[in-house]
């Protein structure tokens, strides 16, 4: 019943080569098996399951952009308390006088309302003068004046949020101009509740509030194979999907499975000291541990010159978000075995993602990722050539510095004392080779979809058939940068 979508561009990277680019037809087309329930049903979605031992890490993304509703006279803005800033920023002249608009002047209790739609609460806030930030109980939430991203993660239920966004938008003098959702299959979808039973159930709950919103009426796609992961998305894009105000046109997600365990471990509470101190809050230690994590992990190293908003979870998990001038950054771990997920998503604006992916690759070291780009043409444009997402497979490999073997280890001390018996001078040198894990590229989708959203989505598994390479980890190190810095964001 599904046909492969027109205009679309698809490429496997090994045979045979499959249109994995699929269009979602309307509802009309097809039977849903899970019964339907009105949106507007009550303030507490879902029931409440008990843990079973595994999570989903996968998020489901919704974004929503606004546009002013014609006619309509907006309430005076509302004057920032420059100490509410967290990245300092208030201490600049140009950063004085602040005025909250649009969505930003959004009450905590609509922001609280919108989350117990979607099952989840807000845990945390930082915030600078283009965008709110929050740590949610199951992922974040991103509020610019015009633009609300939303990410939730386990069994929540984003999509029953959307007619309280519709509600609130138009209080505020503000309508819907472009939608998108998307999220990668479900590792678990037994455990979803309604209106996240399946891709169809969830465009059909989409669909129903075409009474609400007329510009609710998009498409849905899916990109990958069908028989592994891929990706579904939906878009209803009436406009132009980027203006002045929001200013991201372009979201790269990294989603990472089978995290190595060493790693996974810095993620579990009770490995860090409850206590440091008789007068330590419970706040405190949760700041204090959220923060080791952090540095343990390296994740601080991946968005350089960000204002970073930990949080550490009881037993295990954690959550980021970032803000750095108008972009976000966001990081989630499930660490439990088994089910080990951890994803980090960005609107940064860079012309090559490379060295951030290899960063993060490197940090968590998984068995396998996929990775997804959602832009704008001008964005993509912007982007240049990216050898990950275009040419062949072999261009695509990303090789980064893993643990080394106890063969590896032998081998590196064995070269190294050639090298000093050669030049007399080993400990000095500062260069020595270090073993490198390869991920080659198994398959890659993208697709143009409405006016000028293109998507793209890669799968890439580590290549456990060969041997580490050994590498000089000196050029390897001189030759890595660590993510984005305000300097370099300055010069893009």
């Amino acid at each position: 019943m599904s046909e492969v979508s027109e205009g679309s561009s698809v490429h496997s990277d090994t045979e045979p080569r499959e249109g994995t680019v699929v269009s979602i037809p309307p509802r009309d087309n097809f039977v849903e098996n899970q019964p339907q329930q009105p949106y507007d049903e009550d303030d507490h979605s879902g029931e409440i399951r008990e843990y079973n031992g595994v999570f989903e890490g996968p998020e489901k993304t919704l974004e929503v952009c606004f546009r002013k509703i014609p006619g309509y006279e907006a309430s005076p803005a509302v004057a920032d308390d420059e100490g509410s800033l967290s990245d300092g920023s208030s201490s600049d002249d140009q950063m004085k006088g602040i005025r909250r608009v649009g969505l930003r002047t959004l009450a905590r209790a609509d922001l609280d309302r919108i989350c117990q739609r979607a099952r989840c609460t807000i845990l945390s806030q930082v915030s600078n003068r283009y965008l709110d930030a929050y740590v949610l109980s199951e992922s974040s939430l991103f509020v610019y004046p015009y633009m609300i991203v939303l990410k939730t993660c386990g069994t929540t239920t984003l999509l029953r949020c959307v007619a309280t966004l519709i509600e609130l938008g138009r209080r505020i003098g503000l309508e819907i101009d472009w939608l998108g959702y998307n999220r990668k299959n479900f590792n678990f979808p037994g455990d979803q509740m309604f209106p996240h039973g399946s891709f169809h159930q969830e465009m059909d709950y989409l669909y129903s509030h075409r009474a609400l919103c007329e510009r609710l009426n998009g498409n849905g796609y899916t990109l990958g194979p069908v028989t592994s992961d891929h990706w579904f998305v939906f878009v209803a894009d009436k406009t132009c999907r980027y203006s002045t105000d929001n200013d991201t046109d372009r979201v790269l997600n990294i989603m990472m499975f089978d995290i190595d365990q060493d790693v996974a471990q810095k993620f579990y509470y009770d490995k860090y000291q409850a206590r440091i101190h008789a007068d330590e809050t419970e706040d405190e230690a949760v700041k204090r541990i959220s923060m080791e994590q952090t540095k343990s992990a390296g994740i601080d190293a991946l968005v350089p010159g960000a204002c970073i908003d930990p949080r550490a979870f009881e037993p295990c998990g954690y959550s980021m978000n970032a803000v750095l001038f108008h972009s976000y950054s966001t990081m989630h771990i499930t660490p439990e075995e088994g089910s080990s997920y951890a994803s980090f998503e960005t609107n940064q604006k860079l012309s090559n993602y490379t060295p951030l992916i290899s960063n993060v690759v490197r940090a968590f070291r998984p068995k396998r990722f996929v990775m997804t780009l959602m832009a704008d043409e001008g964005g993509l444009l912007q982007m240049g050539s990216n050898p990950l997402f275009t040419g062949s497979a072999s261009s695509a490999k990303i090789a980064v510095p893993t643990k080394p073997s106890a063969v590896a280890v032998k081998a590196t001390a064995s070269s190294a004392s050639m090298a000093g018996s050669v030049s007399g001078n080993t400990a000095g040198s500062g260069s020595f080779s270090t073993p490198m894990a390869t991920y080659k590229r198994c398959n890659l989708a993208s697709i143009k979809v409405e006016d000028d959203v293109c998507c793209m989505m890669g799968n890439w598994v580590l290549d456990e058939g060969n041997e580490p390479e050994l590498v000089d980890a000196k050029a390897v190190e001189e030759q890595r940068p660590r993510g984005l810095s305000v300097a370099s964001y300055l010069h893009n």
